[in-house]
């Protein structure tokens, strides 16, 4: 990587521009020569139009309240390199924008709804010499859209967010009987600015929080059923993730000659290709890393005779997700332990997914799972039946560990903050997607189980929206039974 510009040795010339040393000679040719790209006669995008559908029901639902919901800001990730941003989910599900910066504010109007401005960095400027001598400017790190582009595009009005706290302070000045509330954890500089500007916010901090977290609590319950341009998304992001899986099956070969992390690379690839990112930190889980649920080192020997775990995802460039798992024979063919273990959780995932239909409680696919979990664990001697006593003293938990799934959409844990009475205690409606993803895992150091199951981990995962009808298995163009899986490896790797 270029180290940016240094400018601290002095030159003949003023100081001028962001940083001193410039020569007039350099900043007049650095001013002038320049074309003009701006772009007219853009286009609303197709998600503009959810995203203000969106916008309208959470304006109704804080009606004569001030609502602010920042895209968060470029984070450090060492000395002065950043991570790659990535805005926040209820941010891009309001705007349709990802930019860093950016902040969404709806202002009550007095004959009721509200008005929508969205605060983004303008394009960087040329007169100052901020777009060649700031880390920032578009030399070193790409155009960005001007007010006017964004604004066409995103069907919204646009300012420049370097105005958005003053804005706002003067707001709460001009009306302080209004109500504020903003998205908390994604821009410290907002957060700050506005307890400045907010009296009562700061006489009352602990109330302030309680009051804005209801904000993120109804978005959250906003996101549960998705829209059909969601639904597309997350098709999108499955298809993708397919042609991953297909990828790691065709390199194993590689994987056995190096580790974990080749599969990572291989996966990873294959989402920058076709969508943003990974949703979330692949799991490239081999032998007995698959017992370690959330195994993201990768960093382990791929061996013959064992089991490879990927729990992986692609992101879509509009951020929504997959999250899939297969559980694969790395030589291509299961042991008969490792296909009678597979066969219990295959078998679970089936029951899991005829339970998802609407008006079914979200609880009851996890309980149907768990049923045949807990009547295998029994079955076969590693507990003591009978098995709603397992069940009820949750024994079988030693093996499953986990949830049987959760929502799916902009997160890969979509609605995490949703009211407990609309996500886990609620009903399940047409448009809500969820994964369904029963395991069994066998601790290498379990001396409560036989020998032959130690270092066994389990899990299949699929992508499933609740229709109409009963449910749609977004991915089930990934085999899941253990024949079937064999067969497709055979065929990938020739």
């Amino acid at each position: 990587m270029d180290a940016q510009q240094k400018t601290d040795r002095p030159v003949k010339g003023r100081k001028n521009g962001l940083y001193a040393g410039v020569s007039d000679e350099l900043d007049a040719s650095m001013r002038s020569g320049w074309a003009d790209t701006e772009r007219h006669g853009l286009e609303p995008s197709e998600q503009s139009g959810y995203a203000a559908k969106r916008r309208k029901a959470l304006s109704a639902a804080f009606a004569g309240e001030r609502l602010i919901i920042p895209a968060g800001r470029l984070k450090p990730r060492s000395n002065d390199t950043d991570y790659a941003f990535r805005p926040s989910s209820d941010y891009a599900y309001l705007t349709g924008d990802q930019t860093d910066n950016s902040v969404l504010v709806l202002e009550p109007l007095a004959n009721g709804g509200h008005s929508a401005v969205l605060y983004l960095l303008p394009r960087s400027n040329r007169e100052n010499g901020e777009f060649w001598l700031d880390g920032q400017g578009e030399l070193w790190v790409g155009r960005r859209r001007s007010l006017a582009e964004a604004g066409a595009e995103l069907a919204i009005e646009t300012r420049d967010s370097r105005t958005a706290a003053d804005e706002i302070a003067m707001a709460i000045a001009d009306a302080p009987e209004v109500s504020t509330r903003i998205l908390r954890t994604h821009d410290a500089v907002l957060e700050a600015a506005l307890e400045a500007a907010d009296a009562a916010r700061r006489q009352n901090p602990e109330q302030a929080a309680e009051h804005d977290q209801r904000l993120k609590v109804f978005l959250h319950g906003l996101r549960l059923v998705k829209d059909d341009w969601e639904v597309e998304q997350l098709r999108a992001a499955v298809a993708a993730t397919v042609h991953g899986f297909e990828d790691v099956v065709r390199e194993l070969a590689w994987a056995i000659a190096t580790s974990e992390r080749w599969i990572e690379g291989t996966f990873w690839r294959r989402a920058r290709v076709e969508g943003n990112d990974v949703g979330y930190s692949s799991i490239c889980a081999a032998g007995p890393h698959a017992t370690t649920l959330h195994w993201v080192r990768n960093d382990g020997p791929v061996r013959p005779g064992e089991l490879l775990l990927l729990d992986a995802g692609v992101e879509t460039h509009t951020l929504y997700t997959a999250d899939v798992t297969r559980t694969l024979p790395v030589s291509g063919e299961f042991s008969e332990v490792q296909r009678r273990i597979y066969d219990a959780v295959y078998d679970a995932q089936e029951a899991g997914i005829a339970a998802v239909r609407p008006g079914a409680r979200f609880r009851d696919f996890h309980d149907a799972a768990q049923q045949v979990l807990a009547e295998r664990l029994v079955a076969w001697g590693l507990l003591e039946g009978p098995v709603e006593l397992v069940l009820e003293l949750g024994l079988h938990r030693r093996f499953t560990l986990h949830g049987t799934g959760h929502m799916l959409g902009i997160d890969v844990h979509d609605c995490a903050d949703a009211r407990c009475a609309e996500y886990v205690d609620g009903v399940l409606e047409p448009g809500m997607v969820q994964t369904v993803e029963p395991g069994l895992y066998f601790q290498a150091d379990d001396l409560t189980v036989p020998e032959e199951y130690r270092g066994i981990g389990v899990r299949i995962e699929d992508d499933v929206v609740v229709t109409t009808e009963g449910n749609e298995n977004l991915s089930a163009a990934l085999p899941r039974r253990a024949d079937e899986v064999e067969a497709w490896m055979r065929t990938l790797r020739g």
